[in-house]
């Protein structure tokens, strides 16, 4: 059979369809002028005009182009997406229909092909990753969403990403992060100037900075950050895969029964509760508000505690490592594996129905209908959209099940995210860059903390990554919540102006925090993103980011898992536990991968009657959480 290379690896024509399925070199796009752009997945800026770049275009060391005001060209390359695979055959039964190329389903589909399964992925974009992708701008590789990566470490169980990568012969090039973030939090009285903190790659020192900060508070911060630490080293001992799986439950708690035993007590548990046991101090609390809001844009008494021990804690064991070339790097290397191992890919295939035969408590997902007509069947759905895409969009209110109504009730939707990527003249930047933080939060008041605005992160991974950005320039990339009322009912000029007042707002707190007071007047190219740019591009519902608890939750005892109550459709992703993160939803795609080979007989498994009445007993609790 040919071989075709993609980047420096031979990827061999796909074993079950005989399609090759080209991944392009960086996955998303965007956009319009420097002035202000948006991002956009299908590469051509708004006005649909091929533009080519101007004479004073400059080759940089790691090959790419950077033309400061250049016109934006056409991103994946016209090659690339010619190049694209956008069939699959229709005669066959796969053993899994994935609905959606980002890093979850792609995890999935590692899983599962590398145990021998047919799958089959949909994508409708031209490129995999999705919100977990990167674009490229001027000689810049901007990382759509957080540049925050955790999951490559080489010890333990929690390095899931690795994981996710190995499964398919894949790994990844990646930089140490120094420190893991610095929090500049609002002035008071004991801290006139803002309380500054820095979480470096020690535990141990960062007991020491808050202890130095909150003397009065020594024996509290150690006991909260211990319990999240015990959380963490119990699951670092387990193998994890589907918590919605009985066997796989009981081999564990038969291996490791005192870590099982540790994290009952957890599995309701909130982690506002658990802090306010040990710790009294507002501004030490409004800290881990802050902290949890990062992950989980909820603040600490909506965050399960079992969350928070694994995010909290992970960054002392794994720590911090960035993917060189761009976080984009993730799904491409996950998807040239998928095909590699027999999986086939299909982009710019839409997915408009999930198809089902039976009705009630024997309704069963069979296969789908792509926009343009065609149909793919499969012994089972695995669904990497949001799950109000998945049941409303997809499977219609008529057919949705009682649960997913019940989940409604729950949870709702997360806010999305008003982005601004900028690239900068390295000069700007405390010397240069050099010795700065890479990730820093910013807010500026305590009350503000859920407020559209209130937090912003930012990201500068070319201080760790120079091939990110060209030569004496920096990347910067600051996000920040956002809601799509105050996006809508806007003509083209009133969208603009409120784009530039609001990106134009965030540059002077990226000043005042970062102590580079000419940052404006160093910015060479800036992209602007809105939660209508999300829904548009990202396919997201009002742009939102997963579901958030609408009341205090019981741990993650109502969170939304894999498995739902129509047979053989599953979801995965960041509507699914543990939640958003790029970490996160690879812990998802591989737990959904176990459940669904063991529900299709590829693994092994409890006697059905058995299997059965343990999945209705977890259904009952998360529906009464």
């Amino acid at each position: 059979m040919q071989l075709r290379t993609l980047g420096n690896k031979p990827c061999e024509g796909n074993r079950l369809t005989g399609f090759r399925s080209a991944v392009p070199p960086a996955p998303l796009v965007a956009s319009t002028s420097g002035r202000s752009a948006v991002i956009a997945h299908a590469g051509v800026s708004p006005d649909r005009r091929s533009q080519s770049p101007g004479p004073r275009q400059q080759l940089t060391k790691t090959g790419a182009v950077y033309a400061p005001g250049m016109l934006r060209t056409k991103y994946p390359p016209l090659d690339w997406t010619q190049e694209l695979n956008t069939r699959a055959r229709e005669d066959v039964e796969y053993d899994a229909i994935i609905i959606g190329g980002g890093v979850g389903g792609l995890t999935a589909a590692a899983q599962m092909v590398s145990n021998g399964a047919k799958v089959l992925v949909l994508e409708k974009y031209l490129i995999p990753g999705g919100s977990a992708a990167h674009f490229k701008r001027d000689g810049y590789t901007f990382d759509v969403g957080s540049s925050m990566m955790f999951g490559f470490g080489d010890k333990g169980t929690t390095n899931l990403l690795s994981r996710a990568l190995q499964a398919v012969g894949k790994t990844l090039d990646t930089v140490p992060d120094p420190t893991q973030v610095k929090y500049h939090l609002p002035a008071s009285k004991h801290f006139p100037q803002g309380l500054k903190i820095q979480v470096g790659r020690s535990r141990e020192e960062f007991y020491a900075t808050l202890i130095r900060a909150f003397p009065h508070e020594a024996k509290g911060i150690k006991a909260f950050y211990d319990e999240c630490w015990a959380i963490f080293s119990c699951l670092n001992v387990l193998e994890l895969k589907s918590l919605e799986e009985p066997l796989y439950l009981a081999g564990q708690f038969f291996q490791q029964p005192l870590a099982c035993l540790q994290l009952v007590p957890y599995l309701t548990a909130n982690t506002g509760d658990v802090a306010r046991r040990h710790i009294r101090d507002p501004q030490l609390l409004g800290l881990i508000d802050a902290e949890c809001f990062v992950f989980s844009t909820v603040p600490a008494s909506h965050t399960p505690m079992i969350n928070a021990g694994m995010v909290l804690s992970d960054r002392f064991f794994g720590h911090i490592n960035y993917p060189r070339g761009g976080v984009g790097k993730i799904p491409q290397a996950l998807a040239e594996g998928v095909v590699e191992y027999g999986g086939s890919i299909v982009y710019k295939a839409r997915v408009k129905q999930i198809l089902t035969e039976g009705k009630g408590d024997g309704m069963k997902a069979v296969g789908v209908r792509l926009a343009d007509g065609r149909v793919f069947r499969g012994k089972s759905l695995i669904s990497n959209a949001t799950r109000w895409d998945t049941f409303e969009g997809m499977m219609g209110e008529e057919r949705m099940p009682t649960s997913e109504r019940l989940f409604r009730q729950r949870y709702r939707k997360a806010p999305s995210f008003f982005s601004l990527h900028l690239g900068v003249r390295a000069d700007a930047l405390p010397n240069g860059g050099n010795g700065l933080d890479v990730h820093h939060i910013i807010l500026e008041d305590w009350k503000k903390l859920e407020d559209p605005h209130g937090l912003v992160f930012v990201s500068m991974p070319s201080i760790i990554d120079p091939s990110v950005a060209p030569p004496g320039r920096h990347v910067v990339h600051a996000f920040t919540a956002d809601f799509m009322d105050a996006w809508q009912g806007l003509d083209a000029a009133e969208y603009e102006a409120r784009k530039e007042a609001a990106a134009d707002a965030i540059i002077a707190r990226l000043e005042r925090a970062l102590g580079a007071p000419g940052l404006r007047d160093a910015i060479e190219l800036k992209e602007i993103g809105t939660p209508r740019t999300h829904r548009r591009y990202l396919g997201r519902p009002e742009g939102t980011y997963g579901p958030i608890p609408s009341r205090r939750p019981m741990g993650i005892v109502g969170m939304p898992f894999n498995r739902t109550t129509v047979q053989g459709l599953y979801c995965v992703g960041d509507s699914t536990f543990p939640g958003q993160g790029v970490n996160a939803v690879a812990m998802s795609g591989i737990g959904c991968a176990h459940r669904v080979m063991v529900d299709l007989g590829m693994m092994p498994a409890l006697p059905k009657p058995v299997d059965d009445a343990f999945t209705s007993t977890l259904q009952f609790f998360r529906d009464r959480a």
